[in-house]
């Protein structure tokens, strides 16, 4: 299980002031973690940089990402 203690999460600037968003913390080496706004003490899922990289280009690719 990855450490967390030092992430820096975040929320995207297109989420606005909803409430069903998502963070991440992608200051960490070689690992990007996800988790619930809502639940930030809640579990996080964490992903190896390149797979989540992929991940996000397929998004944006797709347009899914708007």
């Amino acid at each position: 299980m990855a450490d967390l203690t030092s992430a820096v999460w975040r929320k995207s600037t297109r989420s606005g002031n909803g409430g069903n968003c998502v963070e991440v913390a992608d200051n960490l080496p070689d690992v990007i973690a996800v988790r619930d706004s809502k639940d930030p003490h809640g579990p996080a899922l964490t992903f190896a940089a390149r797979p989540w990289a992929a991940f996000v280009t397929g998004l944006r690719d797709s347009g899914t990402s708007r």
